[in-house]
């Protein structure tokens, strides 16, 4: 592909232009990272048949490099595959690699080993902080070279970091993201995006780089916002927040499809270009979900990234999908395509357990680095450690009039197993962080186990940047020394091999259960957890994500790639009380 192949993407009398002629973008956001790579074509077909010139993508710097110095951009990461994809269907990509990119996703796409020796400041012109983030540059942007379109690539606009201004007001550093973008070769137009609020504007654009505004109503408002701070076009929505996200224990967000339609509408009689956020949401398969915070409250992300967006979860073409097709039809010349058929499901079917296994009874298995001992328990940073649940082993003597056990700095959620038996189990949104303790009769030391979950690093505003586990144990005011602390790596490849499963559980506390669902031929299945209460999921060793009784989603989705013809395996590690069986869907349920 010639260097000059590709249209190129510019601004000019308040316009875009597309190799000089005036041009509307009508994107819609899909990540790669939330997308099984055997069904990208797929949605991006469906994204296509929808009406949309442009695809935008954000580049998790967590997802590439979870390991400092250990960056990977092959298979569910290659990025360049999937932008080739992209670009062989007609669409310009825009791409924004961050490196925040918030998402609902992890820490905001940040690497959780930042946290280890944290930075004075994050998102802000800390050295360290500077240094980590010129390395990541270093990695991703020879990627992303190739595939801008003054190369020949479908890489039309690349965004420098990502609603800075509802974060913070360094202007410098903001101009070091922009530097090293263009120091190391992005040649293609640049942008920023912020909300659509004066201070945020304001504290998030760059003098010379175009402005973009994110918002999910009130078009001319938040556009007057905009001409506010960038006088003159073009006017660009690069988040139409036209669905929603969800937390554990809230209701599904669902936005009347009529009234998304009129808004798109508004916007492209304008004049305004337009990028849908989100176009298609996904999944967040594994443990990649991120946590926002209100009120002092913790709010983790469902495992589901449906969004309810125009293309659903499981590719379904929904009312707004149509409706927006048709709003678009009118904007655009010549007839759309046709949208693939929704891939094929699986029956619906019924297992029952018939193997299980306790954690406690299983550490050398899930946490086969062993323990690190210290006088106080290690957090997740210590141990290297970016997801999954940390395993602290202690004792501690308990006077005889008794004393509360007290975590400190509980992130996120702890079982407490003392002498055996499940003392309890504590969130951090809980008021209290304790639980009393009794004396053993013969006045020796009670044994402690205790099981933190981390629940998703926080993802948005200024509570940005935390450590995951336990920062201590108290008796009453009296410190608890001496601990082991393992860390349970639960998307490690091969995880549940292994798993010494039997007829019953052993110990008290999480249980590993396995079943077998047997299906013809690998097709799309929705699985559900009816009478278990929170925990996780694999399918043939692949971690589908959490469940949550607490609702709103009911089923995880497992693509037809991740089943085989015959027998496959799923084991569930539940982390209070297990149920019996374990369903197969032929539809999902996100909480309707």
């Amino acid at each position: 592909m010639s260097p000059t192949s590709r249209p190129l993407l510019t601004t000019g009398g308040g316009s875009f232009l597309r190799d000089g002629q005036p041009h509307q973008i009508i994107s819609g956001a899909i990540h790669y990272f939330r997308v099984h790579p055997s069904l990208w074509e797929d949605r991006l077909r469906r994204l296509r048949a929808m009406g949309l010139n442009t695809v935008e993508t954000y580049v998790a710097w967590n997802y590439h490099e979870r390991t400092r110095g250990q960056v990977d951009f092959t298979g569910p990461r290659d990025l360049a595959a999937f932008v080739r994809i992209a670009g062989n269907l007609g669409l310009d990509v825009i791409l924004r690699p961050g490196p925040y990119i918030c998402a609902e996703w992890d820490f905001g796409g940040l690497p959780a080993w930042l946290m280890k020796d944290a930075p004075a400041a994050l998102r802000a012109s800390d050295p360290d902080y500077l240094a980590a983030l010129d390395t990541w540059f270093d990695a991703v942007v020879p990627v992303m070279l190739p595939l801008l379109a003054t190369n020949g690539g479908p890489v039309v606009a690349v965004q420098i970091e990502n609603e800075y201004g509802s974060y913070g007001d360094d202007a410098a550093y903001l101009e070091h993201c922009r530097r090293a973008l263009v120091d190391r070769g992005v040649d293609v137009l640049l942008f920023t995006s912020d909300g659509a609020r004066p201070d945020w504007l304001h504290s998030g654009t760059i003098p010379g780089v175009l402005a973009t505004a994110n918002f999910g109503s009130r078009s001319q408002e938040a556009f007057a916002e905009l001409r506010k701070v960038q006088p003159e076009g073009p006017d660009m929505c690069m988040e139409y927040w036209n669905g929603w996200f969800d937390h554990w224990g809230e209701p599904h967000h669902a936005r009347d499809p009529q009234d998304a339609a009129q808004v798109l509408d508004d916007m492209l009689s304008a004049g305004a270009s337009v990028n849908f956020y989100m176009a298609h949401g996904g999944t967040n398969f594994g443990l990649w979900n991120g946590c926002n915070v209100e009120d002092g409250k913790l709010q983790p992300t469902v495992t589901s990234y449906d969004y309810d967006a125009a293309v659903g979860e499981a590719g379904e073409l929904t009312r707004k999908f149509e409706l927006f097709r048709d709003v678009i039809a009118r904007y655009v010349p010549g007839p759309l395509p046709e949208a693939p058929a929704l891939p094929e499901r699986l029956a619906a079917q019924e297992a029952t357990i018939d193997g299980w296994v306790a954690l406690r009874d299983c550490l050398d298995v899930v946490a086969p680095e062993g323990a690190r001992h210290a006088p106080l328990p290690l957090s997740m940073e210590d141990l290297d450690q970016d997801h999954g649940l940390v395993f602290y082993r202690g004792s501690v003597l308990v006077p005889p009039d008794g004393r509360d056990l007290v975590l400190d700095g509980l992130a996120d959620r702890a079982t407490v197993i003392a002498d055996g038996e499940v003392l309890g189990v504590i969130d951090r949104n809980d008021e209290q962080h304790a639980l009393p303790l009794s004396p053993r009769v013969d006045g020796s030391r009670t044994a402690l186990d205790v099981v933190v979950e981390n629940q998703g690093r926080i993802n948005f505003a200024a509570m940005l940047g935390e450590r995951k586990g336990v920062r201590a144990f108290r008796l009453a005011h009296r410190h608890i020394h001496g601990w082991d602390s393992h860390a349970i790596r639960l998307d490690a490849p091969g995880f549940t091999d292994g798993l010494p499963f039997a007829d019953e559980a052993g110990a008290a506390g999480p249980v590993f259960a396995r079943t077998t669902l047997s299906v013809p031929e690998p097709a799309d299945g929705f699985v559900a957890l009816p009478g278990w209460t929170k925990g996780f999921v694999w399918l043939n060793g692949f971690l589908l994500g959490r469940y949550w009784d607490v609702g709103p989603q009911v089923t995880l989705y497992a693509p037809a790639a991740l089943w085989r013809a015959g027998d496959n395996e799923v084991v569930v590690l539940e982390m209070a009380s297990p149920g019996t069986t374990v369903e197969l869907r032929a539809e999902p349920d996100l909480g309707n």
